[in-house]
């Protein structure tokens, strides 16, 4: 069979293990929360983004079925308000992201005069 000292080898082993894990992992400051808050800023942005885009295709398709619903073009206000939302939604999700600049608002890189137009 095996050694005597091989319980006292595996608990010698896996206090090491313990204290190398302990260096390694950060410092919780909260008490033990389970969440730390750099999840639930993701999950947060995640859910801001998918509103906004959400929302620009239902508006778009809102407006779209009133103009077809009125003016008895069904079905191509809808199609094209359901577009044109859906470009709203995207360009909302790029601004909201800081990929894309706001409206009005001009690079300082493009090398012309902000002052003239």
């Amino acid at each position: 069979m095996a050694d005597k000292d091989q319980p006292d080898d595996l608990e010698r082993r896996r206090a090491d293990l313990e204290k190398a894990l302990a260096e390694k992992r950060p410092a919780k400051q909260d008490g033990g929360e389970g969440k730390t808050k750099g999840d639930m800023a993701g999950a947060a942005q995640a859910l801001r983004l998918s509103s906004e885009f959400i929302a620009g295709v239902g508006v778009g398709a809102a407006l779209g079925w009133f103009i077809d619903h009125f003016a008895g073009t069904s079905p191509w206000g809808l199609i094209i308000f359901l577009l044109l939302g859906f470009g709203a939604g995207v360009l909302n999700v790029l601004r909201s992201a800081g990929l894309v600049a706001e409206f009005g608002i001009r690079s300082s890189d493009d090398g012309r005069d902000p002052e003239k137009k």
